[in-house]
């Protein structure tokens, strides 16, 4: 009876020795694990123990200033539930060792910076300190981060110390104590001029806490293993947000812009709503893209076989006749375009 026990007792010192000092199994981003996620670090385009799951690029697509909603719900649970800080700070790291973006700086360094500004001003700076106007680089994008989800100890993982043998009511006391956090984040990617969502992508991650307690002795016999429970769930949530960013710069390398044809995005949608005066078309504007494709073809301006399809050869067309008409050219059948096309 006693040599049963003892065996129990070895074999569970025993897996809380193989873990110790890990606390949990890696965190699994995605399809692939990582023991971290967001570690390293960038200066410029240069970067140093990168995580080998992270997209990279051969050259940025512009500027991106992340921007998190610190008055929503999310971002209060998880800096009261779990004392966590601001997502920010993961995020800018994860893009500047990317590549695929250039990270300015819209938060707390922006403060100071006017704040160098307004003493420039005041004289007080010394001469040549060139804090001068014309200097801040503008941003393309803006990067919005959320937490979905973020729970801990969601569930327990059975039949994963099946290969050390432990058997019996042992076992299945150890297998209780193994919860599984898990993380689901959004990532939005906004136009800064247009205000266009130009990317979304999900991201999703979970790890195992061990945790090896009181609860397979009933007693204080084990009550010392309780050390190695509890990843943090920070970590849950930077894989999450490492998954979504992934996706999120896979569907960037790729972009194609979505266009409306013959519409100008922004001066009235396809779905016209009765009593409006934007039915579907543009204001004031008479001619399908068809039709201007016959009138520029007929003024001289080659636009090609009039398809209604807005191809390379009508948009130099209509560049070419809104020069020569003195309108903005935009390479789009504008209202102002429509209706010169009209006369």
């Amino acid at each position: 009876m006693w040599g049963k026990r003892f065996l129990s007792i070895l074999a569970v010192c025993l897996v809380g020795v193989m873990f110790y000092g890990c606390g949990s199994m890696p965190v699994q981003v995605g399809d692939s694990s990582a023991k971290t996620v967001a570690t390293g670090s960038a200066g410029g385009a240069t970067s140093q123990n990168v995580n080998a799951s992270l997209e990279r690029c051969d050259r940025p697509l512009g500027t991106i200033a992340v921007e998190e909603d610190q008055n929503s719900d999310w971002y209060h649970y998880i800096t009261g539930q779990y004392k966590l800080t601001s997502t920010v700070p993961v995020l800018r790291l994860l893009i500047q060792q990317s590549n695929c973006f250039i990270v300015v700086d819209r938060g707390r360094a922006m403060k100071t910076m006017m704040g160098e500004r307004a003493l420039q001003q005041t004289g007080e700076l010394r001469a040549g300190s060139n804090f001068g106007k014309g200097q801040m680089v503008s941003a393309d994008y803006t990067l919005t981060p959320e937490v979905m989800i973020s729970q801990k100890g969601t569930g327990g993982a059975a039949g994963a110390l099946g290969a050390f043998g432990i058997g019996g009511a042992v076992a299945g006391a150890v297998l209780g104590g193994i919860k599984a956090n898990e993380a689901a984040v959004m990532l939005m990617l906004v136009d800064n001029r247009s205000g266009v969502q130009v990317g979304v992508a999900e991201g999703s991650s979970k790890n195992f806490d061990w945790g090896l307690g009181g609860a397979i002795f009933g007693g204080s016999a084990g009550g010392g293993l309780g050390g190695y429970t509890n990843t943090p769930q920070g970590k849950v949530i930077a894989g999450a947000f490492l998954d979504a960013y992934n996706q999120l710069v896979r569907v960037a390398k790729n972009y194609t812009p979505q266009t409306m044809g013959d519409r100008q995005l922004g001066t009235g949608g396809r779905l016209g709503v009765e009593g409006s005066s934007q039915s579907g078309g543009y204001k004031g504007a008479t001619l399908s893209l068809k039709e201007a494709q016959r009138k520029l073809n007929a003024l001289g301006y080659e636009a090609g076989t009039p398809d209604g399809k807005m191809g390379e050869a009508t948009r130099q067309a209509l560049m070419n006749f809104q020069a020569d008409r003195g309108l903005p050219v935009t390479g789009r059948l504008d209202a102002a375009t429509a209706a010169e096309l009209a006369k």
